[in-house]
């Protein structure tokens, strides 16, 4: 927010917590009413610790708004049971459970925006079905002995992990897995392979982890062996946030993320406090306290980057991030020459959560959709390139701004974090940053006729996959990044199918063989060209119907060819 002054004030800054659990954050709205389905059928090993899971998920079910089904039975999975259900639980399960027409009315719930939650050996499961290893992330290979391991909590902002200090001590049967996740979940903790026996994937040991899967979501952890492990407060409360998280029930941001560097994580060097006020430094936790002033990062100026933070709120609370302003201990200065990402419950629409503070509001319906409210943690990512800042909320983009103030310039400057004043606690996490070097990538939806995304039909990766436009629904196969001239879902390219320059050759997914057809610039309107052919991007007759295809076709300006990258 606006103006403020004053004086420096030091931080306290304290160790990082070894034990499981927090403090909990205050408490929130309860959630509508909702469906669990709990599958645990076993084709090998019979976890007995499966009743106890079950108690664990029913106890959580009566205590937070959602009904409970359990069931052995795989013909529960077709089209009309799931739709009951706003989650689905495979809790234990081993070996291959459902055949091929239960797979394929699952497969169906999960893309649509149903949701999954793998408890332990569910990723002993399905094997040879290749959409589950997609689902659940990574499979089992093996295990050692069951004994005591630390997990580090990368990722404190997810509901299922939030309540976890960095450092969790407790007693599994530890998984290793066939591959790593990382490139295709969000990881929320590993395992410290150094801290026990038998572990086989080195310095980086995902366990667990959430990712999307076109509008579905998945959450998969791998506790959960013993029966003791059902009577734990730190994994009953993990449990119960990887539920809400899979049944739509609170956001987060579930895209991999690899590269970035850690600005803060309990440690306050290269941070200094400027105007009145402070912030407490706990359990790897800022909160601003009085104020208004700014906790501002001086040890480094950054150009283009993607900054990434976790913030929370306790109620109607004010803050904000404040990017692109010069070095100095004035925090005038850093508002009159620099930009504010707002956090605050119930201002106008400038100057609210997601608004470029005075300057442009965020998409607010878009905005409303993607955040936590009061109590629960939200993540920011605000992308830096040049003169153009993108904020992205739990993993969607919320307002995408340029600036043209000649007093303000984006294309250089310091990061702070404010604390605006008494009452107005808000708590940050995890504040780290990617710089962007060399060709800049940019990932996100490409948006075009009728508000619809160009989407990989089915979240297929065969060469010849159909582009299509549809509803936009966050997931991988809507997921487009920009890389000097190409366009690339799933990690192939948007390509003209054999190369054609004809009036309407269909777009399709292809590998990427660096040939003009596979080329798009920026033309005028909105227009993406395809440079071999000099045509553009077109929605076939016009059309906004889910399923329409894309193809190319002679430039004209309507707007079946307008089209906004990320």
């Amino acid at each position: 927010m606006s103006s403020f002054s004053r004086r420096v004030l030091g931080l306290a800054v304290t160790a990082a917590a070894v034990f499981a659990v927090t403090t909990g954050p205050p408490a929130s709205a309860a959630d509508p009413p909702y469906d669990v389905l709990v599958f645990s059928k076993t084709a090998g090993f019979r976890h007995d610790s499966i009743p106890q899971g079950l108690q664990l998920i029913r106890d959580l079910g009566a205590a937070n708004s959602f009904t409970v089904t359990a069931t052995e039975d795989a013909n529960a999975f077709n089209a009309s049971n799931l739709a009951q259900y706003e989650s689905v639980v495979f809790l234990n399960t081993t070996g291959d459970v459902l055949n091929a027409t239960q797979q394929g009315a699952f497969e169906s719930y999960i893309r649509g925006g149903g949701g999954y939650v793998g408890i332990h050996s569910a990723a002993d499961t399905e094997h040879d079905w290749p959409f589950y290893g997609e689902l659940v992330g990574a499979q089992f290979a093996s295990h050692p002995a069951i004994q005591q391991a630390t997990v580090r909590v990368e990722n404190r902002a997810h509901q299922s992990t939030q309540h976890l200090t960095p450092s969790w001590v407790r007693t599994d049967e530890w998984y290793n897995f066939r591959t790593n996740p990382r490139s295709s979940a969000r990881v929320l903790a590993t395992l410290d392979e150094s801290t026990y026996s038998g572990g086989s994937m080195g310095g980086d040991h995902p366990i667990t982890w959430c990712k999307s899967i076109q509008a579905g979501r998945s959450f998969y952890t791998g506790n959960g062996h013993t029966q003791s492990s059902y009577t734990e407060p730190a994994f009953r409360s993990q449990v119960l946030g990887g539920i809400r998280y899979a049944a739509n029930r609170t956001k987060a941001d579930c895209r991999p993320e690899t590269g970035y560097t850690t600005l803060y994580n309990g440690s306050t060097t290269g941070w200094s406090q400027s105007g009145p006020g402070s912030f407490t430094n706990s359990d790897g936790t800022l909160t601003s306290t009085g104020g208004m002033g700014m906790l501002w990062y001086g040890a480094k100026e950054f150009r283009s980057y993607s900054l990434k933070l976790d913030w929370r709120m306790p109620g109607d609370d004010n803050s904000g991030v404040i990017v692109g302003f010069p070095a100095g201990s004035d925090p005038n200065t850093a508002l009159s020459q620099g930009h504010e990402v707002q956090i605050d419950a119930t201002d106008s629409a400038d100057k609210t959560t997601g608004a470029v503070y005075g300057f442009k509001s965020a998409d607010l319906a878009a905005r409303d959709a993607a955040l936590n409210p009061p109590g629960e943690w939200n993540t920011y990512e605000l992308l830096v390139e040049g003169e153009r800042l993108q904020v992205f909320l739990n993993g969607v983009k919320i307002n995408d701004f340029t600036n043209t103030d000649p007093v303000r310039s984006l294309t250089s400057g310091h990061i702070a974090i404010q604390n605006h004043g008494t009452g107005d606690d808000v708590s940050y996490r995890n504040i780290r940053i990617k710089e962007l070097g060399g060709p800049i990538a940019r990932t996100g939806p490409i948006t075009g006729p009728g508000g619809k995304c160009a989407d990989v039909n089915g979240g297929s990766t065969a060469d010849g996959t159909k582009i299509q436009l549809w509803t936009c629904t966050n997931g991988t196969n809507q997921q487009w990044t920009v890389t000097g001239d190409t366009l690339r879902a799933l990690g192939k390219c948007m390509s003209v199918a054999g190369g054609s320059t004809a009036n309407g050759a269909q777009v399709q997914l292809s590998t990427c063989n660096g040939t003009g057809a596979q080329n798009w610039t920026a033309g005028a309107n909105g227009a993406l060209v395809n440079s071999q052919s000099n045509k553009c991007l077109d929605a076939n007759g016009g059309s906004t119907a889910n399923g329409t295809q894309l193809i190319i076709w002679t430039c004209h300006g309507g707007t079946n060819q307008r089209w906004t990258r990320p």
